[in-house]
């Protein structure tokens, strides 16, 4: 039998002492065991803290993108190997998929999430903070890597999905992370694990794992750790109250298991593509890794007119999904992860059965294909129906964690609404509707207690990624029973891991330090045109004062003509009376591409390309007769990396470009994007 093993402190560790068995959820084959008797955990703590820490916050926001990419390639390569050791876990190939290359997906996410932060091993949030009259005093906000560890502590039904999701993001903060897989699943885990290891893409310190128990590992979490938890809204909530998280104030945040809803909304009938998109969603949500999953339907809300057809819907789908070992052809739903959880399912449904009625599935009497069902952790789908749901709540308050959901009847969408609060919170709700007035109401009178709501159609349903598929761009978690926590959410989860402190200081020394430019701040002036200088030679602060232009009515004129843009305020002084506008004025475009023309160099040079613009504002009209100059300035340096040996090394380059008029005022301000060669290019 295989003993399973810790990776700490740069060493693979076998458990000693007593183990604990780990089954085959299909035959019922002991397959490993696993212990972490022996570790020590404040040896882990301290050797991410001093060893991996310091080595990712090392590198720069752009480096640590590198690195996840890198490894997520290296991981696609070796998926094969993972298909075989989850199916050990219960799962179906299309449940695996969910799992293994949804994880590995959030990895590329993340990897391309690093082009959203500055070239930098910290990062700045928002925009500078006028605090004078004179702009000499000025506040911006830096967030910089926590000096701690991620302490990860993941369910059972997600074994890879539920590192690699937030490994990545802690990873492109700049934070090591200690995980602790459900020993239940942990090998699966731990093969992912092993091979991250063998890739070397990682600095040494930056990720551990237990596999085994990992009671005490919150005594010795500090202020500057993150703890994360995804289970049970009851074991979560023990561990938040854990006396360490309390004195030290350690960020913990929940994901816990919810009562999911999905909603049929009132203007759907069957003969509407939408009802078939229903019926597919729910019971999709119920066979789906056996219906272990933190994001199923639990509760399917239905109009009350149209009961009997979704059960005979939902029931007809049903009897297709074959049942069995996912090495055979034809089936379609897999084991329960263990025994264990097969029994816990069965007592739970045996509560919910005490207030409503089994229509659809039977623990007795259904087939498994090439497996047998005693031996296996083998569940059929269980359909309850509540009729009053409002009355008989049990169904609002028992998460059976397995194929169960009950159907359940409105009649108004505000009836809808309400029933689905009655989850107390819950991770995420659908309704698939075609009337973007009933998905306005319930979205917005159900938001407050969900943490994402999806909206489904027949436009969408195609491309759709489910109701139970958490995006890494889009935050997951939920309020009250969901744990009122959040996770993932693109650049938002990043800063969970990072410490956001406000500086305040001048526009210079903010500058320098942010190695960002801030109005206002000292400028650079050199004898060379900045379009002529390689990328490694521009510095931030480098400023071009251009020659100056007289706007004339023939500009004006000209640019309407060759833009197409008539608008009454630059061409028809007849029109202005009861305007801001004391005569014609120029078009803002007009003025951004006469700066342009006055900025640019146009010989052929380091600058590839101009790559766009992030943000421009028309501060004050220009009419004719006003004299406009720009100041050019060297805003923000981001280096990029080759895509193969024959790509160009170049960086994108960002610019300040001061539009300003002869009493020295601001008209138009921007920041335009260029594409700069590094040297030894030509």
């Amino acid at each position: 039998m295989t003993q399973l093993q810790n990776y700490a402190y740069g060493e693979w560790i076998a458990g000693a002492g007593k183990s604990q068995d780990l089954y085959n959820a299909i035959n019922g084959d002991i397959i490993a065991s696993a212990s972490s008797e022996g570790l020590d955990f404040a040896k882990m703590f301290d050797y991410a803290r001093t060893i991996g820490g310091p080595k990712l916050r090392k590198m720069t926001f752009q480096q640590r993108g590198l690195m996840l990419k890198a490894l997520a390639m290296y991981l696609l390569n070796r998926k094969e190997e993972f298909y075989l050791i989850s199916w050990a876990t219960g799962a179906t190939r299309a449940d695996s998929w969910v799992d293994i290359e949804g994880g590995i997906g959030n990895l590329f996410t993340y990897a391309s999430l690093r082009r959203q932060f500055p070239d930098e091993t910290f990062c700045y949030d928002g925009d500078a903070a006028r605090l004078s009259k004179n702009n000499t005093f000025i506040g911006h906000h830096i967030c910089v890597p926590r000096e701690g560890v991620a302490v990860h502590i993941n369910a059972f039904n997600f074994p890879v999905w539920g590192m690699l999701e937030k490994i990545a993001v802690n990873l492109l903060a700049g934070v090591p992370a200690i995980v602790k897989p459900a020993t239940i699943t942990s090998y699966l885990t731990e093969a992912v694990v092993k091979a991250i290891v063998e890739s070397n893409i990682l600095p040494e310190g930056a990720l551990q794992l237990i596999c085994g128990s990992a009671r005490g590992i919150l005594d010795h979490v500090t202020s500057q750790d993150v703890v994360t938890f995804t289970g049970s809204a009851s074991t979560g909530r023990m561990l938040r109250a854990h006396p360490r998280i309390n004195s030290e104030s350690v960020p913990f945040n929940l994901e816990a298991d919810s009562l999911n809803c999905c909603v049929l909304g009132t203007d759907v009938t069957p003969a509407m593509p939408e009802f078939d998109i229903f019926i597919k969603e729910v019971v999709r949500e119920i066979t789906t890794k056996a219906g272990q999953k933190c994001t199923a339907v639990r509760r399917i809300m239905v109009p009350a007119n149209l009961v009997d057809e979704v059960r005979l819907a939902i029931q007809k789908r049903i009897a297709t999904t074959i049942i069995g070992d996912p090495n055979v052809e034809g089936v379609r739903m897999g084991a329960l992860a263990g025994k264990e959880q097969l029994i816990e399912l069965k007592e739970k449904v045996e509560l919910l059965s005490k207030t409503q009625k089994i229509i659809i599935g039977d623990f007795a009497s259904f087939e498994t294909k090439g497996a047998d069902k005693n031996k296996g952790a083998f569940m059929p789908p269980i359909i309850f129906l509540n009729e009053k749901p409002f009355i008989n709540t049990d169904c609002h308050d028992i998460e059976a964690f397995g194929p169960v959901s009950t159907i359940m009847p409105y009649t108004t969408i505000d009836e809808a609404i309400a029933l689905s609060k009655l989850g107390k919170g819950s991770l995420v709700c659908s309704i698939i509707t075609a009337d973007s007035k009933i998905a306005r109401m319930f979205t917005i009178g159900a938001a407050s207690m969900h943490g994402r709501i999806l909206v489904l159609n027949n436009e969408c349903a195609k491309e759709s990624t489910g109701h139970g598929s958490p995006m890494p761009m889009l935050v997951h978690g939920g309020p009250g029973r969901a744990g009122g926590g959040e996770e993932m959410g693109g650049k938002r989860g990043v800063m969970h891991y990072m410490q956001r402190t406000a500086i305040q200081g001048s526009p210079s020394m903010i500058t320098d330090i942010l190695n960002q430019y801030q109005q206002g701040a000292k400028q650079i002036e050199k004898d060379i045109h900045p379009f002529r200088q390689h990328f490694e030679d521009l510095e931030i602060g480098e400023t071009l004062l251009t020659a100056k232009h007289t706007v004339t009515e023939a500009d004006v004129v000209n640019f309407a003509n060759v833009s197409g843009d008539h608008f009454y305020a630059h061409t028809d002084v007849t029109s202005l009376d009861g305007t801001i506008f004391t005569g014609r004025v120029a078009h803002g475009y007009y003025i951004l591409s006469k700066a342009a023309g006055l900025f640019v160099n146009a010989k052929k040079g380091p600058v590839l390309l101009n790559y766009g613009i992030d943000e421009c504002r028309f501060t004050k009209p220009v009419y004719m007769g006003s004299t406009i100059g720009v100041r050019f300035t060297c805003k923000e340096k981001i280096a990029q990396e080759k895509k193969n040996e024959t790509d160009i090394a170049k960086g994108i380059v960002k610019w300040l470009v001061d539009v300003y008029d002869e009493t020295g005022e601001t008209v138009a301000i921007a920041t335009i994007l260029t594409m700069v060669k590094m040297r030894n290019q030509d």
